[in-house]
């Protein structure tokens, strides 16, 4: 019988294949007391899980390197990376001893226990991304409770082989059986997955992935995007729901996954499906066409990156530059240590020469409070993270930290274009502190005789005052980008985070598409740069209305880049300016969007 579950679309496409159903991957824990001269023993069990488990990834991370960029993306090196830095987290190793020797839980207890306190930490954060790292934290646990369970056992089953192949009872990657995979294309579909199973995608095993769990920000939904997966997430009772061996279409278009299709339902995706693979090797050769308008305005398309390395996929991905690198990355994951200016300088620098001359954006940090450094440290110090201690406040907060960050900025700026961007100022004795630290810096490298380069400075409005303010912050700055996400929470006063109120959550309000609006006619009547670097900017769907509206600059994910293009190119932006004004001076904006 032919059914339909709706989940999240995070890689458009459509994929067509018989089901692998993937167990529950959830290890029974044993619960029980442990006598007071067994503590140490526990402890150094669930040591060696983790010290195993560590071993295991370090050996992929090796088998990673050896492959070449398509088939291993940094991304995926990336998400290997933050498991790696989950694992060596001493929280977790922490919170076990207290368990064991306060409570004297077993160490499987004590481990899912310190699992639960880490999880709400996450649960609690803003930032979507960083509440979505749970599920890696979960991942990690579960490895270390095998690990366990093996040395339990005796058995010596690999720790981190990807799920997929062991519950399926498929080849292993590396062996060359081709055998099930040429019969049929193979659809995975999990409770959730890990960095480690999706290995498996570019080794030609599944042709696409349905998980019950997971966001748009999720590590699988980051790894199908960069290797162009077609994939649906967060389908609830997907992994219930489908059986053994059932045929499947992945909609990724939609975020729609058909069960046992109709042959009628068949042949039309099967249909839609070439006409897809068709129109993406028509993006493909767009790659070094120049994003102009049909009247001839020039677009900057840009791209967002949160690591060095990932400069080199805006690069692939024909990026004019980039327009948001998210310095937040360089002090995640380090137990409150910071990086020091030599390492972040390093850092800017790769990014910088990766982009062969193409300019750079640095954000300043943007941490603090929903973004805790160490995985959740400061939980308790704020009522509502959302509007605590977090980006330039926290850095203003301790000037010595932020002073190292703008000299490594500086100094990076020696080696090729680099522009440095604020994020959440609303007030102006923040605007002059920061510059006024900016001029410290300059000095301090100035005298030390250090190699500095010339930065052009902007701000972010992604706060209702600061888009009230722009006359005043057009004064002090260079350039301005509007981070929508944040804006639209701060403008509709509600917690993305929270599922109740997140369908209120609209780019298309008429409030926020005015402040939006006025951002960019401002700065284009100063004649400064107003780029957008949310989540609106690779919105293929909203294209048309900021090309309308003015906007000359969008900065998005690289894999985004290409689609987005193609719009610009079908647009004449005269012509689309008189209907934009009207979607802004609509009480329903949506209604008018398909116009």
């Amino acid at each position: 019988m032919t059914f339909s579950i709706h989940g999240l679309a995070v890689t458009r496409g459509i994929a067509i294949g018989r089901a692998v159903l993937v167990a529950s991957s959830r290890v029974d824990v044993a619960h029980y007391f442990i006598e007071p001269d067994q503590v140490e023993g526990e402890i150094n069990r669930v040591r060696r899980g983790r010290n195993a488990v560590i071993k295991e990834i370090q050996r992929l991370q090796q088998s990673v390197e050896q492959l070449g960029p398509k088939e291993a993306p940094p991304e995926l090196r990336a998400l290997l990376d933050v498991h790696l830095m989950l694992l060596q987290d001493e929280e977790i190793i922490g919170g076990v001893k207290h368990w064991v020797r306060e409570r004297l839980y077993n160490a499987e207890w004590a481990l899912t226990s310190q699992l639960e306190v880490m999880a709400r930490q996450f649960d609690e954060m803003e930032d979507e991304y960083l509440r979505e790292r749970k599920a890696d934290l979960e991942q990690i646990t579960e490895k270390v409770l095998r690990a366990m369970q093996e040395e339990m056992q005796g058995g010596s089953a690999s720790l981190y082989m990807p799920a997929a192949a062991v519950s399926a009872g498929l080849p292993n990657a590396e062996s060359g059986d081709a055998e099930l995979i040429d019969k049929s294309a193979l659809v995975l579909v999990a409770h959730e997955l890990s960095p480690s199973d999706m290995l498996q995608f570019k080794q030609g095993v599944f042709t696409g992935f349905i998980t019950d769990v997971g966001g748009k920000t999720s590590h699988t939904a980051i790894v199908a995007r960069s290797m162009d997966i077609p994939a649906v997430v967060g389908a609830r009772s997907a992994s219930q729901l489908v059986r053994q061996d059932d045929w499947i279409i992945i909609d990724g278009n939609a975020g729609v996954v058909i069960v046992d299709p109709s042959p009628i339902i068949l042949a039309e995706y099967q249909y839609k499906q070439r006409e897809h693979e068709l129109a993406r090797s028509r993006l493909v050769r767009l790659r070094d066409t120049p994003a102009i308008t049909l009247d001839g305005e020039p677009v900057d398309l840009l791209a967002n990156i949160e690591m060095p390395e990932d400069a080199a996929a805006a690069v692939r991905a024909g990026a004019a530059g980039v327009g948001l690198f998210r310095s937040e990355f360089l002090f995640m994951g380090r137990q409150g240590r910071l990086p020091d200016e030599e390492e972040q300088y390093q850092a800017y620098r790769r990014a910088v020469e990766g982009m062969n001359g193409l300019p750079v954006t640095i954000r300043t940090v943007d941490i603090g409070a929903d973004k805790p450094m160490d995985g959740g440290a400061q939980e308790g110090k704020h009522l509502n993270p959302a509007l605590g201690l977090r980006a330039i406040r926290w850095s203003l907060a301790d000037p010595a930290m932020f002073l190292t960050q703008l000299r490594a900025i500086l100094r990076a700026a020696a080696h090729g274009p680099v522009k440095m961007l604020v994020p959440m100022l609303a007030h102006l004795g923040e605007i002059r502190q920061t510059l006024s630290l900016l001029e410290q810096a300059r000095a301090e490298l100035h005298r030390e005789g250090r190699r500095q380069g010339a930065v052009q400075v902007g701000a972010m409005i992604e706060i209702p005052a600061a888009a009230l303010m722009l006359k005043t912050f057009l004064r002090y700055f260079d350039y301005l980008s509007i981070g929508t996400n944040d804006l639209i929470q701060y403008t509709l006063a509600i917690d993305r985070a929270d599922e109740s109120v997140a369908h209120l959550y609209d780019p298309l309000h008429p409030a926020v598409l005015r402040l939006v609006a006025d951002t960019i006619a401002e700065g284009r009547a100063q004649g400064k740069e107003i780029s957008v670097c949310g989540e609106m900017a690779g919105d293929v769907g909203m294209t048309r209305l900021l090309l309308g509206l003015g906007l000359r600059s969008f900065s998005m994910h690289p894999a985004q880049i290409l689609a987005v293009k193609q719009e610009v190119l079908r647009a004449d932006a005269a012509k689309i300016a008189p209907w934009a004004r009207q979607v802004l001076e609509s009480e329903t904006p949506s209604a008018l969007m398909g116009s």
